[in-house]
């Protein structure tokens, strides 16, 4: 009996680091946030209980609390910003490693060149270096004046109509990390299969629609889904590019930029931390949507 106590406290003791970290660092936090979006907290004094008014500002007000229209256009914005971005990423990601999937020479460092972009697009540095590049005076309107005698360019990042495609080009631009798994997905498939269909006069587009798709369903689901949750939260680029102010006119004003904004810009704590848990709403209800619709559009190994 006291040997499998003392057993029992060195589990515990062992475990203890990672329980410390769960509940100081992630439930509490979790917890206190979720009391803070029913209050009016800004940094100076205590909470105040405002009960629903945050979730009311946010969805339109009524004939007490006036509505948040940027709230809603942060919203409109995302959607958009993510319901482009993680498709074309995917496409994107998909064809480089279908092309990385052949035994060529330095073929090692072709993989290692084309994950670099994961690597460095989230940065600082990179989302710098991108606004000066879709700048007036930047290098694409440079050649496209020089070279494609454009008489005059648009200033992208300024311009309303394309200062959201810059950040959508961003995000397709790092598409390493899905390309892996992708890659790690086709070396898994027989080629067996591929003999067998080009014995039946199946060509490369047949295979393509016939084998490579329904065999890869599950990763393509996989990568979907961390995709969607990771552009969900996209900050760096949209705060970075638009000058930490969703410039020009709202049109790069991320969910998570228009939070901190409120947060930390407003010093409304209260209403960023109600900001938070309807992102996290958003994100479970669209993950559960997903794994919803798996069923019919995902094909496992065991034929389930």
């Amino acid at each position: 009996m006291k040997k499998r106590m003392r057993q029992n406290l060195t589990s515990y003791a062992f475990l203890a680091p990672w329980l410390i970290g769960f509940l100081g660092l992630t439930l509490y936090p979790m917890c206190y946030s979720l009391f803070l979006s029913f209050t009016d907290f800004n940094l100076r004094s205590a909470p105040v209980w405002v009960g629903l008014k945050n979730f009311i500002v946010m969805f339109g007000g009524n004939d007490t609390y006036r509505g948040d229209e940027r709230f809603l256009n942060s919203l409109f914005v995302t959607f958009k910003f993510v319901f482009v971005s993680v498709p074309l990423k995917l496409v994107f990601a998909l064809a480089i490693a279908m092309l990385m999937n052949k035994k060529l020479k330095f073929i090692p460092l072709y993989r290692a060149l084309y994950y670099i972009p994961t690597l460095l697009g989230g940065s600082v540095a990179i989302s710098v270096l991108w606004r000066r590049i879709f700048a007036g005076d930047g290098l694409l309107n440079l050649i496209l004046t020089n070279v494609f005698s454009v008489a005059e360019p648009p200033a992208w990042i300024s311009n309303p109509q394309y200062a959201l495609g810059t950040l959508i080009l961003l995000a397709v631009w790092q598409f390493g990390s899905p390309m892996i798994i992708f890659l790690a997905g086709l070396q898994q498939i027989p080629q067996e299969y591929y003999e067998a269909s080009s014995v039946d006069g199946a060509g490369r587009i047949r295979q393509f629609f016939v084998i490579t798709l329904p065999s890869l369903s599950p990763i393509i689901f996989f990568n979907f889904v961390m995709q969607m949750v990771s552009a969900f939260q996209s900050f760096t680029q949209a705060f970075i590019i638009s000058g930490g102010s969703g410039s020009p006119l709202d049109s790069t004003m991320f969910y998570s930029l228009y939070l901190y904004i409120k947060g930390f810009g407003f010093s409304e704590m209260g209403y960023a931390a109600a900001m938070a848990w309807v992102l996290l709403l958003i994100i479970a209800l669209l993950t559960v949507i997903a794994f919803k619709f798996s069923g019919t559009l995902v094909t496992y190994g065991s034929g389930e």
